[in-house]
């Protein structure tokens, strides 16, 4: 019998809304999941590893990699870039293993022109004050960027109405994790073939 292949899950949302708090606790509930380590040119933080946040690169290195059509897709954010390593996404999906993608909406917009059946979850903060809070409390931006993300999460949030199919508000973490866990449950038992993400 020839294995079903897995299906694509983009998780996106404004800046210090919870993202990548509620991707690490889908993969320890999640079985049969692999969160895909994005590609950036954004410099490290103290508290970042190479290969495990992010795949940490210069900016030459990256517009190489868009040359060689390397990334499943890429976007610019706040003077930085962002991409997805197309190969091992590709792989993980051909072992049957549901991928997780956190990205931001100019990244899901692109990965819902290629793959129809991909899941598109939005997170959304409680309010926006709480956002406010959140992006205050991160170490890793100035007042000046921080400022720049809360002014564009109206934007993102737009987006995500109109892109994605489902809104998840982040007010409880656990809640938030359950009520993901249960649309790609369900997406599972009710999508058709997985698209081919390489050529």
């Amino acid at each position: 019998m020839k294995k079903k292949k897995g299906i694509l899950v983009v998780v996106s949302g404004p800046s210090g809304v919870g993202k990548s708090t509620i991707c690490k606790e889908l993969l320890k509930k999640m079985d049969n999941a692999f969160q895909s380590v994005s590609v950036t040119t954004r410099p490290k933080s103290d508290q970042e590893a190479d290969g495990k946040d992010y795949w940490f690169v210069t900016k030459d290195e990256f517009l190489k990699r868009i040359d060689k059509g390397l990334l499943l897709e890429h976007a610019e954010v706040f003077g930085n870039f962002y991409g997805t390593p197309k190969d091992k996404v590709d792989e993980q999906l051909a072992a049957g293993k549901d991928v997780i993608l956190t990205i931001d909406v100019q990244g899901g917009h692109q990965i819902k022109e290629i793959c129809h059946e991909a899941v598109m979850i939005f997170i959304m903060p409680p309010a926006k004050k709480d956002l406010a809070g959140r992006l205050a409390g991160r170490a890793r931006d100035d007042s000046k960027t921080a400022a720049k993300r809360l002014k564009g999460a109206e934007n993102e949030i737009e987006a995500g109405r109109r892109d994605y199919d489902y809104m998840v508000v982040n007010d409880k973490l656990d809640d938030a994790v359950d009520k993901i866990i249960r649309i790609i449950e369900k997406a599972r038992t009710g999508k058709k073939d997985s698209c081919a993400l390489t050529k």
